[in-house]
C-alpha cells in the first residue's frame, strides 16, 4: 500500500510540504537558545554484516520524542553516520535527520526502518546519496520506501540497497484528557 503523497517530497502538493518542512528546519536553527533545547546531534557507526542494528535518540521536554533507526547492510567496514534532532519553538514538532556527513554510503543495505515515537510523521524522505560538497541529495524513488504516520523504512523487493540520508518532521501526537 502506497504512502499519502503528502507525507513525502514529490506529487500532490509535496511542494508545499517541502517548503513547511524547509521553513520549519530554518526555525528550529535559528530559534532563540533559551525557547527550546539545543539541536543535538549524535555520530554512530554504521556496521556492516548483515546483522540488524538499531541506534535511537531522544529530545524534547522530558525526552518527549524518539527517533529510532533499525538496519541491516552489507559489505565494506563501519561508516560514520550522525543522527540530528531538533525541536520548534512550540516544541510541538521535531526533525529527525539521519545521514553519512561524507555523501554517499558504500554499504550495501538490505533493510531500513527510521521510526518515531511521540508524534507522527508530517513529511519523510530517504535519499542514495547525501549532499556533500558541491554535489546534491539524491532521493530514492517514491517506489522504493514507505511513510506510514511513525516510520519510514524500505519496501522489500523494491528498494535498490543505496542509503545515505533520512528526513523526517513529526507533529506532537494528541494526547487524551
Amino acid at each position: 500500500m502506497a504512502a499519502p503523497s503528502s507525507r513525502r517530497n514529490g506529487g500532490g502538493g509535496g511542494g508545499a510540504v517541502s517548503l513547511w518542512a524547509a521553513l520549519l528546519l530554518v526555525a528550529v536553527a535559528l530559534r532563540p537558545a533559551r525557547a527550546v533545547s539545543e539541536p543535538t546531534t549524535v555520530a554512530f557507526d554504521v556496521r556492516p554484516g548483515g546483522v540488524v542494528h538499531s541506534f535511537s535518540q531522544n529530545v524534547g521536554p522530558g525526552d518527549k520524542y524518539t527517533c529510532v533507526f533499525t538496519y541491516a547492510s552489507q559489505g565494506g567496514t563501519n561508516e560514520k553516520w550522525q543522527m540530528s534532532l531538533g525541536t520548534s519553538e512550540d516544541q510541538q514538532h521535531f526533525t529527525c535527520t539521519i545521514w553519512r556527513p561524507q555523501g554517499k554510503s558504500y554499504l550495501y543495505f538490505t533493510q531500513f526502518k527510521v521510526e518515531v515515537r511521540g508524534a507522527e510523521i508530517e513529511y519523510g524522505m530517504a535519499y542514495s546519496k547525501a549532499a556533500f560538497e558541491r554535489e546534491s541529495d539524491v532521493p530514492l524513488k517514491n517506489e522504493e520506501f514507505e511513510v506510514t504516520k511513525t516510520a519510514v523504512s524500505h519496501r522489500p523487493g523494491a528498494f535498490k540497497a543505496e542509503l545515505s540520508k533520512l528526513v523526517i518532521v513529526a507533529k506532537a501526537t494528541r494526547s487524551e484528557l
